[in-house]
């Protein structure tokens, strides 16, 4: 698992993005049940993903921040990642970012984008 603590704040928010290989949607249940282990990632507000997987096409989850796993495939589809999630953490400060969200979610997936291909 890559993990990226700290991605970026804003108003409040805290981001970090997480992410590895995975096999299936039982693949991608596990990993965030792996996940949610952590405690801090259990209290957060949002644990946004999205996986397109070899045998099953595409698959995302807002998980309350809407619209913003659609944001996380269209970047691992145009990167041509398969079999491999992408979690988008938020922890919520209390003002809405409105339209900024979704930068963050950008700014989060490019991050671990590109942590990745440095291996």
């Amino acid at each position: 698992m890559l993990q990226i603590d700290d991605v970026l704040r804003d108003r409040g928010s805290r981001y970090a993005v997480s992410g590895g290989p995975v096999q299936g949607r039982a693949g991608a249940e596990a990993f965030l049940a792996e996940l949610k282990r952590v405690k801090k990632f259990a209290k957060a507000t949002h644990n946004t993903w999205a996986c397109v997987f070899s045998d099953g096409g595409p698959v995302k989850n807002d998980d309350g921040e809407s619209g913003a796993g659609a944001v996380i495939l269209k970047m691992l589809e145009r990167a041509g990642l398969v079999d491999h999630i992408v979690v988008v953490t938020r922890w919520y400060g209390g003002v809405h970012l409105g339209g900024d969200r979704f930068a963050h979610v950008v700014t989060c997936t490019r991050a671990y984008l590109e942590a990745m291909t440095k291996g």
